[in-house]
C-alpha cells in the first residue's frame, strides 16, 4: 500500500461515527455582506466553536480512540504550538488517558493554560534551540508513551477530514473547497473527504506567505521546509508536510497558494466585526485567501474551512 492510500473516505466515516456525541458538529454560517464582497455564495464551517476551539479535537480524539488497553494505560505524549496539544489533553482526559504535550514557550498563553486545564503536563522548549520532533521522540521513548503527532498520523487525519464531510453533508454541492494549511493533516483528511463525496470540487490550500513550505512542496513535488517562520498564523508555523500528508496533498489537492500577514489580520478583524466570531489568525488563512482576493470564484458555491479560535486578545490590535 501507498503512503498516498493510508487514510481513505472509509476512515473518515468511520471516524465520524466514533465522534458521534463526542465532537461537536459544528455549524455552518453564511454572510450577505461576504458573498456581495466576493460575487460568490460562501459557506464557512465555523470549527472555532469545536471542542477546544479547533477542528484538532476530531483527529485527536479519533486517534486516541483507537489505542490498545495498554497504551492507554501507559499514556500519550505530543508536541503542538498549542490547538493539537488541547485537543490530545481534553480527548484523554474524556478517555482517562495521561497526557503529556511540548509545547513552546512562545505558544500563546491561552493555549498554554487551556492544555494544563484538561490536566495534561506541559512540558515548553525554546523553539529557537530546540527541535520539538527530536525532543517528543526522546520523552517518549524514555517514558515509553504513545507519540501522537499533530498531522502526521492517519487516525489523526481521518478524523480532521470530518469537518468537511459534515459540511458537504449540510451545504450539499460545491464547486471549491478553500482549507489552511499547516503540516498538512487538516487539509489531506478534507480533501480526501470532499472529492469522494463531490468528485468535481476543487480543494485550494493556503499558507501564510511567511510560512510557504506547502506551497513550495506543491510546485515542486519535492519536500520543501521552513524553519521558525515569523508568522501571526501560529498554527502554520510547522516545518513542512509529513510523510503522510505530502502525498495526500500532491494526490488530492489542486492548488495551493499563499496570503500575506497584512491579509490575515485584516481578515480576522473583518470575521470578528461582520460576522461575530471569534477566529485566531491561522484560523481565517482560508477566508483570507477569498475576501483578499487571491482566490476568485465568481457565481460558484464556495467552503470555507475556518479551522480555530484561540485568540490571545492583548497581543492583537486594529490593522
Amino acid at each position: 500500500m501507498s503512503q498516498s492510500n493510508f487514510v481513505s473516505i472509509n476512515d473518515i466515516q468511520a471516524a465520524q461515527l466514533r465522534l458521534a456525541g463526542i465532537a461537536h458538529r459544528t455549524p455552518v454560517l453564511t454572510s450577505r455582506t461576504v458573498n456581495d464582497r466576493t460575487h460568490c455564495e460562501v459557506f464557512f464551517k465555523c470549527e472555532n466553536f469545536q471542542r477546544t476551539g479547533a477542528f484538532k479535537f476530531r483527529g485527536a480524539y479519533n486517534a486516541l480512540a483507537q489505542l490498545s488497553p495498554a497504551q492507554k494505560n501507559q499514556g500519550v505524549l505530543t508536541f503542538s504550538s498549542g490547538n493539537h496539544g488541547q485537543a490530545i489533553a481534553l480527548a484523554g482526559k474524556l478517555l482517562n488517558i495521561p497526557t503529556t504535550i511540548v509545547m513552546p514557550d512562545d505558544a500563546p498563553t491561552v493555549k498554554q493554560t487551556a492544555t494544563k486545564s484538561y490536566g495534561a503536563e506541559v512540558i515548553l522548549y525554546n523553539r529557537q534551540q530546540t527541535n520539538r520532533e527530536e525532543l517528543a521522540q526522546n520523552l517518549a521513548s524514555d517514558r515509553a508513551l504513545t507519540l501522537i503527532p499533530p498531522y502526521d498520523h492517519p487516525h489523526v487525519i481521518a478524523g480532521q477530514g470530518t469537518a468537511a464531510l459534515e459540511l458537504v453533508q449540510e451545504v450539499g454541492e460545491l464547486d471549491l473547497l478553500l482549507v489552511c494549511c499547516g503540516g498538512g493533516g487538516l487539509i489531506s483528511g478534507c480533501a480526501i473527504a470532499a472529492k469522494a463525496l463531490l468528485p468535481d470540487v476543487r480543494v485550494i490550500g493556503v499558507e501564510p506567505a511567511l510560512a510557504d513550505d506547502a506551497t513550495r512542496s506543491f510546485y515542486t513535488k519535492t519536500l520543501q521546509t521552513v524553519k521558525n517562520p515569523q508568522t501571526i498564523a501560529d498554527g502554520a508555523r510547522t516545518p513542512s508536510l509529513g510523510k503522510i500528508t505530502f502525498p495526500l496533498v500532491l494526490q488530492y489537492v489542486d492548488d495551493m497558494v499563499t496570503v500575506s500577514e497584512q491579509a490575515i489580520s485584516r481578515t480576522m478583524f473583518f470575521l470578528w466585526e461582520r460576522m461575530k466570531i471569534v477566529v485566531e489568525p491561522t484560523g481565517v488563512l482560508a477566508a483570507a485567501a477569498l475576501l483578499e482576493d487571491v482566490v476568485t470564484a465568481p457565481g460558484k458555491r464556495v467552503g470555507v474551512i475556518i479551522s480555530g479560535g484561540n485568540v490571545d486578545f492583548l497581543t492583537f490590535s486594529p490593522p
